[in-house]
Order: structure tokens, then C-alpha cells, then sequence
């Protein structure tokens, strides 16, 4: 990871947790345990990627820092929230995330349920607060875009694909399906955040499309590259248990391709991602960092 990179995503990182905490700040006469549980569930020391997407293309069109810290902020949630839900016993039962027990286990599934429902809902919240500077028009369409990316024809479609496809083989296709709606597609509707929350007049449709496709291959990128860390990686260092896809007979690509053509399939959608960005007029170049760091992370 280039310095440059590091510090920026620490920036990014810094903000949008400044403002889940106030959000929090604002919750009187809310049930301990539930709150608790809540907080528990966006501190949890992750990357903030999505975040930070929203915040480096935002920036690069000229968006005010106020309407990318509520966009930020909420599909922060979402992401969060997704998380809770994924680790619960009824879908693929882990006890560790990010190196700390998981909701359930740190408090009760109810508790846990309840607070990735909070999490789902307090993204919405922040996006449709009445602050934004951005046209009403435009913040209606975050509303929209992040509803598709965590719903049935998103993440939440994503996750049920993984699920019936476990314990059986898929094929390259499915598979390109199942991770483009479970992980690629928030990832990429928080590249539209960032480009809802600019100033329309810096985004031609030739952008528009570039940057699409980039957050579309990055976000494959990143599922092939943890697919890949779940057979190589450590425990200690990824946060959750190692192995854990293969102990659940899930679909993965080195399960579909092997490794090594995995690792190739990695390389070729961020060189895709990268060829993307060329067709920017901007400063890419912590965008072109970060498609490097998706594929050379180790957790």
C-alpha cells in the first residue's frame, strides 16, 4: 500500500466514524442493550473501503464534504449491518470478525438482529436528512441506488445465491453472479453515491461509464481476492477463521479454478479497472492505488 494511500484511507476512516458517532449521540431513550450492541457492530475496526470510495469520487467532481459524510456514513451501515446478519448461526455461523467475537456471541442474536435492522434503517436515515446541498432529485436517487445495491437485485439477492449454491457446483457464470450482487455490488453503489453527491456539470456520461466500470471490476476484485485469502491466509492476520469457506462447502474461485487461475482472474479485472481510470480527466491516482491494494491485501 502506497503511503499516499494509507493516509488517505486513515482520513476517511476518521470521518466517517466521526460521523456514525454523532448519529449515535442523537439517540436518546434507546434500549441499552440494542445501542450497545449497534455501536458494537460499525466499531469494529474495518477498512472503511466503501467509505472511501464515496469520499474519492465525490472529491474528484467537486462534492461538498457534508452530503459525502452522510453518503459515507450510510453505506457504511449497510456494509455493517450485512456483516451482523452474515455471521449469525443461521447463515454462515462465525464466532470471530475482525479479531473480536461476533455480535452474537459478544451479546445475544437477538440483540444482534435487532442492531443490524438499526444499522439498515439509520442508512436511510442519513440519507434522506434535509442538509444535503445536492439537488433533492439527486439525493432521491442515493435513496434508490443503495435500496438496489443491499436488496434482492443486490447484496441481500447476493447473499441467497451463495447460500443455495453451497454444497453444490456452480458454474464460472453463477459464480461471476453470486459476487457481483453479494460483494460488488455496494462497492460499486459507492461509486454512485460519490458521483450522486457531485456537482453534475464535472460528470460526462463517458465518466460515468468509466467509473461504473471500474467500481464494477474492483468490486469483483475484491471477492476474488478474499476467496483467495480464505485458502492462503492466516487467521491471526484476517481477523475471522481461516478455512472457513471450505469448512462450509462454499463456491469459491480457487475451489472453480484453482488458485493460480484465480490469482489471474484478480489480475485481469484490476487491469480492466485501471484501463477504466486512463479515460478520467482527474487525479485517479489513489483510485488506481487502491485497485492495487484490493488484490495484494492480506485481510
Amino acid at each position: 500500500m502506497s503511503a499516499k494511500l494509507k493516509e488517505q484511507l486513515q482520513h476517511a476512516k476518521k470521518r466517517v466514524e466521526a460521523t456514525l458517532l454523532r448519529s449515535f449521540d442523537n439517540m436518546l431513550d434507546t434500549e441499552e442493550n440494542v445501542l450497545a450492541a449497534t455501536r458494537y457492530s460499525v466499531e469494529n475496526g474495518g477498512k472503511r473501503l466503501r467509505p472511501f470510495l464515496v469520499y474519492c469520487t465525490g472529491e474528484l467532481f467537486g462534492a461538498a464534504a457534508a452530503d459525502l459524510d452522510n453518503a459515507a456514513a450510510a453505506i457504511e451501515c449497510i456494509h455493517s449491518y450485512s456483516l451482523v446478519h452474515d455471521d449469525l448461526p443461521a447463515m454462515d455461523d462465525d464466532e470471530l470478525r475482525r479479531g473480536r467475537p461476533t455480535c452474537h456471541i459478544q451479546f445475544d442474536e437477538a440483540s444482534a438482529i435487532l442492531a443490524g435492522d438499526a444499522l439498515q434503517t439509520l442508512a436511510f436515515e442519513l440519507l434522506s436528512t434535509p442538509n444535503f446541498t445536492t439537488s433533492p432529485q439527486s439525493q432521491l436517487q442515493m435513496i434508490s441506488a443503495l435500496a438496489k445495491a443491499s436488496g434482492l437485485q443486490g447484496m441481500v439477492g447476493g447473499q441467497a445465491l451463495d447460500i443455495a449454491a453451497t454444497d453444490r457446483t456452480v458454474t464460472l457464470t453463477e459464480l461471476e453472479r453470486i459476487h457481483k450482487l453479494k460483494t460488488g455490488a455496494l462497492l460499486s453503489c459507492a461509486i454512485e453515491l460519490g458521483m450522486l453527491c457531485a456537482q453534475p456539470e464535472r460528470l460526462t456520461d463517458e465518466t460515468r461509464q468509466a467509473m461504473r466500470t471500474y467500481g464494477q471490476a474492483i468490486g469483483l476484485a475484491f471477492q476474488v481476492r478474499d476467496d483467495i485469502l480464505d485458502v492462503e491466509g492466516d487467521t491471526a492476520v484476517l481477523g475471522k477463521p481461516q478455512g472457513s469457506d471450505v469448512e462450509h462447502n462454499k463456491s469459491t474461485y480457487p475451489a472453480l479454478l484453482g488458485l493460480t487461475q484465480a490469482k489471474e482472474k484478480a489480475e485481469q479485472l484490476i487491469h480492466e479497472a485501471l484501463k477504466a481510470l486512463e479515460t478520467i480527466d482527474g487525479d485517479t491516482e489513489v483510485l488506481a492505488d487502491l485497485a492495487k491494494y484490493i488484490i495484494d491485501r492480506e485481510h
